[in-house]
């Protein structure tokens, strides 16, 4: 019997599982930063509501497209949504990002660096000689 229950595992976890919209709108919404009350707001529900669409396996198609349309995405976004998707997608960005200055995008600060700290150094220079300049007018005053 064991041997029996662990076969059907075997089959279960080669299967592909089906998709959990629910699951997928929670994750989506946690990487925007999203509270399920801002959500709620946005698609004009409760924030119960949301909770327990985020705990269902199935989202009807309109409802799906009020979400995805609040959160910023495709309601195709939602139904393919992978955490290994995401970590793909961050790693093109990451890895094209590096070259983009070879293909005419300025990503170049727009000031010098070292006058800016040329000039915070001369602002506390400044600084000191005041202080300097104050204590000795108090120790004149005594």
């Amino acid at each position: 019997m064991f041997q029996k229950k662990l076969n059907t595992f075997e089959i279960m976890s080669t299967t592909s599982k089906p998709k959990h919209i629910g699951r997928n709108i929670s994750r989506i919404r946690e990487l925007k930063g999203m509270k399920q009350e801002a959500l709620a707001i946005a698609i004009g529900l409760s924030q119960q509501t949301v909770s327990n669409i985020e705990a269902s396996e199935t989202v009807d198609e309109e409802r799906l497209e009020e979400i995805a349309k609040a959160l910023g995405v495709t309601k195709e976004a939602i139904e393919n949504f992978s955490e290994e998707s995401v970590f793909n997608f961050f790693n093109n960005f990451h890895d094209h990002s590096s070259i983009s200055g070879a293909q005419g995008i300025n990503n170049n600060c727009n000031f010098n660096p070292l006058d800016k700290v040329v000039e915070l150094y001369e602002r506390l220079v400044q600084a000191e000689k005041d202080k300097v300049e104050y204590l000795e007018k108090l120790l004149k005053g005594k």
